[in-house]
């Protein structure tokens, strides 16, 4: 779905929890994002990325089959080129510098606000409001 003030970029919305994709995906098709895919798991996510070529992946950390690093690294040492937001409710110092140091643009903790996504998106394209 592009809405009327698109701007372009495609996206892919990683997380096992359907009202958490749903969440997101309302929040950034408002703000002009087309979701082109949305995964529940790790190996969906994968497949999708690698078919879709998305421009963004917004990416949940602990999935019902493996760690959103995990699937970081595979996507980079695949080339994907999306930028990737990394959501977690796991807000350790560790776990976000990980994910920050694997090649993720960002890394949100749960809960954040919509405005707290946008922002975060759109600074992964540095696109101004």
């Amino acid at each position: 779905m592009i809405t009327e003030k698109s701007n372009g970029k495609r996206v892919l919305i990683v997380d096992d929890s359907v009202y958490m994709r749903s969440l997101i995906k309302k929040t950034l098709v408002k703000a002009g994002y087309e979701v082109v895919g949305e995964a529940g798991d790790g190996e969906t996510a994968i497949g999708l990325a690698l078919a879709i070529a998305p421009d963004l992946i917004t990416l949940d950390n602990i999935l019902p089959d493996m760690y959103g690093t995990d699937i970081l690294k595979l996507l980079l040492n695949k080339e994907v080129k999306a930028k990737i937001i990394m959501i977690s409710a796991v807000g350790q110092h560790a776990v976000i510098g990980e994910g920050l140091n694997l090649g993720a643009s960002y890394y949100i903790v749960k809960p954040f606000t919509s405005e707290t996504l946008i922002q975060t998106a759109n600074a992964a394209f540095q696109i101004e409001d």
